[in-house]
């Protein structure tokens, strides 16, 4: 006799599968928003202590986005939050109970006026994020104070409002798949010279096409395009053969060859941190002395030429430092430092943001190694790494009620009452 077979499970509903699913979610929600909720202390904790300096992070947002991984938005609000906890303790608590979501405390802490925390605690249970946005924009925007001690005296005379300022020159530019568009605004004094420059150019190139017309090329006749592309290739080529050696200055410095102390040129005295900084990305010009007198120059080294410049940028992209990412005013670094001998060379070099080109010659991090070996640390001694600090959890879940989220009910902002701050006091 054969056994009888399994009973089938009874089918469920779509309503109970989505509901089932939605108590997941709530449960999962809350838990994180206490999980963001604790972060935002620590990050409180970094921030008041003045613990994150010595991270080598160029800011709380910076150091946020690199040690969690998240974006640089996402930080942003995490450093928000953070530098306003004390001023807006019951949306904070919110957040660590499970009952608010990171966004919409961090759109209150970004935006809020002081005194406001009550108010928006309590909008903020059933509000969106869009919602509270809305919120905010209604609320009175702050007004100058009046002098307390200044006496109104309406005989004065008033002076009359300063006149509109002259219009400023302006560059834009708008991008498609196929060109770039440039719109240049200038004043009429400086669009006649512009005007004149490009005027030039442009019989320049139909001198040379008239002269290209007795052979048998023909080619087209110049435009004023082709007139503006050589006015901004003859300034290239005018910056290059006044600056060769590309992107830093001349720095002079005057070392006691006895007492090992150097001075700027004319200028002041330099610790032995800042006479670094200044001799790794410039020319530099160092002149000996001893006993008050002039012993003798030492080697001229040149930055980092155009040419070594770009394969840099090439092969480093950013600053090298983890966690950083900049791509915007960086230093070319000696990673072998020239007072110590250290070529310019591309295995020598590597590429820092000023802030942490200072930092290094500082102490406050340090940069070892070639460029294909580089190793970067704290002040203590801890490895820098580009990834972040997420790893599986040890520990349970905090234990908070499901967040189920805003009503998403419509908003009638007929009947919204905006928060008011309180008058100021008046003496």
């Amino acid at each position: 006799m054969s056994a009888p077979a399994p009973a089938e499970p009874a089918p469920t509903s779509f309503d109970d599968r989505l509901g089932a699913l939605f108590d997941e979610l709530a449960e999962l929600t809350g838990q994180r928003n206490a999980i963001d909720g604790r972060i935002v202390e620590i990050v409180a904790e970094i921030e008041r202590d003045g613990l994150w300096g010595a991270t080598g992070a160029r800011s709380i947002p910076a150091l946020v986005a690199w040690k969690t991984g998240v974006s640089p938005s996402r930080a942003e609000t995490i450093a928000a939050v953070a530098h306003r906890l004390e001023e807006f303790p019951q949306c904070v608590g919110g957040l660590r109970q499970g009952t608010l979501s990171l966004d919409q405390v961090g759109v209150i802490a970004q935006r809020a006026a002081h005194g406001s925390d009550a108010h928006f605690a309590e909008l903020a249970h059933c509000a969106t994020v869009s919602q509270l946005r809305t919120a905010l924009k209604l609320q009175p925007k702050p007004e100058a104070r009046p002098d307390a001690d200044a006496d109104v005296d309406v005989d004065v005379d008033v002076d009359p409002p300063a006149p509109d300022p002259d219009p400023q020159p302006s560059i834009t530019t708008t991008t498609d798949e196929h060109y770039t568009y440039w719109q240049i605004t200038l004043p009429h004094v400086e669009a006649a010279t512009f005007e004149a420059a490009l005027q030039s150019h442009r019989d320049a190139l139909i001198a040379e096409w008239r002269q290209r017309l007795e052979t048998d090329q023909r080619p087209p006749m110049p435009t004023t395009a082709d007139a503006f592309l050589r006015l901004v290739g003859a300034g290239w080529d005018a910056e290059v053969a006044a600056r060769p050696h590309g992107q830093r200055t001349t720095v002079v410095v005057h070392v006691d060859a006895r007492d090992a102390v150097a001075s700027l040129h004319l200028g002041p005295m330099l610790t032995d941190s800042d006479r670094r900084y200044l001799s790794c990305d410039a020319t530099c010009e160092a002149w000996f002395h001893r006993d008050g007198r002039t012993i003798g120059v030492g080697r001229t080294t040149r930055t980092v030429n155009r040419r070594l410049r770009r394969a840099l940028e090439h092969r480093d992209r950013t600053c090298v430092v983890p966690g950083c990412g900049a791509t915007l005013g960086l230093h070319a670094h000696h990673l072998v430092h020239w007072e110590d001998g250290g070529p310019t060379e591309l295995w020598n070099l590597a590429l820092v943001c000023p802030y942490h080109h200072r930092a290094h010659h500082r102490g406050i991090i340090t940069i070892t190694g070639t460029a294909d070996t580089l190793c970067v640390t704290d002040g203590a001694g801890r490895v820098l790494s580009s990834a972040s600090l997420a790893r599986p959890p040890t520990t349970l879940p905090p234990a908070v009620e499901p967040c189920r989220g805003p009503t998403g009910e419509r908003a009638d902002w007929w009947w919204y009452q905006p928060f008011e701050p309180p008058p100021a006091a008046r003496n």
